[in-house]
């Protein structure tokens, strides 16, 4: 039976006793008679900046005693002598004068802060942030920047994360004057505890928070350096899997159940699953799947992580037809993973070795419909969790020096970046349609590719190459600013997106890509045979260009995939061996190479 918690809206005072809720109400210890938060900004709170909030909190507690602070203290005029001998006299040790903005870098145990800011000369104190390299990177592969110059941001929208949970605490999800929390309602339907020993609240394992982060954070705790795709927009939190990442498939579908049933209330557009398992029967057949197309049908976008099942070979099928479900439903968008390369650059992105590929087992689906990176992707951690608890190495500091944020590779990294992206093409237009907003994503997708590419992963002593055909990169790769900059709309009469399918011609070592699938016929899906939105205009072929002819046939090299009979599933080893029964996402996506991929953050 799930466990119903209340929507969440609370003030600073009404926090809860979690980590990033303590230091919040800290705020509110000293000189909330002078708050003065501007509109669409964050204001000095009293004379602190928000940021000094969990210091603040640690002194009102007593637990401060040996811990110092890198400030920056500003005053009425630009301080002498005087104001320094002050400073000293607190047990500060000046860093710097900074007269320029009337102010003076210090050092200074956590315990004198209320001290300083009693002195009727001192304006204002901040956190002395370091200053480095911004970590933007997978927003700028999908060129995020332009979208919000335009206001775009998802202000407005809601997105359904089903996952974990959503620790709703970090300010990175709070609103713009540190008021309320973004995540606007929490509902568990796994009937486990929503708390734990350690503190952590509504997510005990850690990964919805970090998904939560790469759709919605606003990037506060570390000077934006870890913004998510759509800083603005609301996070509706339906907990389908436990504090161990478990889950089944009535949890999921009961979430998105409540997903649909409450669609109205929240205006959630948007539904993200960085989740998925094996595929045992055909999508028409298979509840989950049956429950994500409902919700499509319902106007709901549905995004679904590909897997990360690329490294399986079964009789040398190279990872082709491991992608899991609800990702293998022609009607949801689809996302496998790319890596950064630590450039920003679109033609220095590679696909990762572990990103899972079609076509789907069964159906032979092409999926996955697009990619976004997802290789080492810094986003929002939730103290006390599994995940943070299991693997602190992958804890990554914010401004404030506290380990704010966690590191994590996977489809499932990838995923909330195309809900992002989503929520920002809704909110530009509000009429689009599930269908229209995946065939504008896949058609202006990035698709200057390779052939393929070798791959070294040093945690696994292994060379992979990886082939950049129609089954590992679909149409390409996601560009936010082309998606919001194209007018063009799917045509309705056409009606659905649905991913084509193929078949397999033994002969001759082709497939041939079919309009339509085994429930819908071809006359009733978008792409045309003579329009903007044909196969020749939107799906990779094997050799890096577009697909020469709609509803074409396209040679598949052997060096790509020699074991056919695999993917087709004339093999009978191939279910046993590439899926197992439970429910397989996060960090533990790539099965036993999951401790490898954590303990070097960087699995490719």
């Amino acid at each position: 039976m799930s466990q119903k918690l209340k929507p969440k809206n609370p003030g600073r005072g009404q926090r809860h006793s979690a980590a990033w809720g303590k230091r919040l109400t800290a705020v509110v210890l000293f000189l909330v008679a002078e708050a003065a938060v501007g509109q669409g900004s964050r204001e000095l709170v009293g004379k602190f900046a928000p940021d000094l909030a969990p210091v603040l909190t640690r002194v009102r507690q007593g637990v401060a005693q040996q811990e110092t602070a890198k400030i920056i203290v500003q005053y009425r005029q630009a301080p002498h002598a005087e104001q320094e001998a002050r400073a000293q006299r607190l047990g500060a040790h000046l860093n710097a004068r900074l007269g320029l903005v009337n102010g003076m870098a210090l050092t200074i145990p956590a315990s004198a802060l209320p001290a300083l800011a009693a002195d009727p000369e001192v304006v204002s104190i901040h956190s002395d942030h370091p200053i480095k390299g911004m970590d933007s990177t997978t927003n700028a592969v999908v060129n995020v920047s332009s979208a919000w110059n335009a206001g775009y941001t998802g202000s407005g929208i809601g997105v359904a994360i089903i996952d974990s949970g959503i620790n709703d605490t970090h300010p990175d999800l709070w609103d713009t004057n540190l008021t309320h929390s973004r995540v606007i309602y929490h509902e568990d339907f796994t009937g486990t505890a929503t708390t734990n020993s350690s503190g952590a609240k509504y997510d005990l394992y850690g990964h919805g928070t970090h998904v939560a982060g790469i759709v919605g954070g606003d990037g506060y705790l570390s000077n934006g350096n870890y913004s998510g795709v759509a800083p603005a927009v609301n996070l509706v939190d339906l907990r389908a899997l436990d504090e161990n990442g478990n889950g089944t498939d009535s949890t999921v579908i009961a979430a998105i159940q409540e997903a649909i049933s409450l669609q109205n209330t929240y205006n959630i557009q948007v539904i993200n699953l960085s989740l998925g398992r094996g595929i045992s029967e055909s999508y028409t057949q298979d509840p989950l799947c049956q429950a994500v197309e409902s919700a499509w049908q319902s106007g709901l976008v549905v995004v679904v992580a590909a897997g990360n099942y690329g490294r399986v070979s079964v009789d040398g099928s190279d990872g082709y037809g491991t992608v899991t479900a609800p990702g293998n439903d022609p009607f949801v968008i689809t996302v496998g993973a790319m890596n950064s390369n630590g450039s920003t650059s679109q033609s220095a992105q590679t696909m990762t070795t572990y990103t899972s590929k079609g076509p789907t087992t069964g159906d032979h689906v092409v999926k996955p419909d697009i990619m976004a990176p997802g290789n080492g992707i810094v986003s929002l951690a939730a103290p006390g969790a599994t995940l943070e608890a299991d693997y602190p190495a992958q804890l990554v500091n914010g401004d404030n020096g506290q380990a704010d944020y966690f590191s994590l590779s996977g489809t499932s990294m990838a995923t909330p970046v195309v809900s992002g992206t989503a929520a920002l093409l809704l909110q530009q237009n509000s009429n689009l349609t599930p269908d229209q907003v995946k065939a504008r994503l896949m058609q202006t997708s990035y698709q200057s590719f390779p052939n393929s590419t070798v791959i070294t992963v040093a945690a696994l002593d292994e060379t992979f190459t990886e082939y950049y055909d129609l089954f590992s990169v679909g149409t390409g790769l996601l560009d936010v600013q082309a998606a919001l900059s194209d007018n063009r709309l799917a045509p309705s009469n056409l009606g659905a997106a649905l991913s084509p399918y193929v078949t397999y011609n033994s002969s001759d070592n082709t497939v041939t890509l079919v309009d339509g699938n085994s429930s819908v016929s071809a006359s009733k899906t978008v792409w045309g045979t003579s329009n903007a939105w044909s196969f020749a205009n939107i799906w990779v072929d094997i050799s890096g260009d577009t697909a020469t002819a709609p509803v074409s046939t396209i040679p598949w090299s052997d060096d790509a995939v020699t074991a056919f009979s695999v993917v087709w599933g004339t093999s009978t080893s191939a279910t046993s061996v590439v899926w197992g029964t439970s429910v397989v996402w996060g960090a533990a996506e790539l099965s036993s190479d999951s401790a490898a991929v954590l303990a070097t953050g960087d699995p490719k």
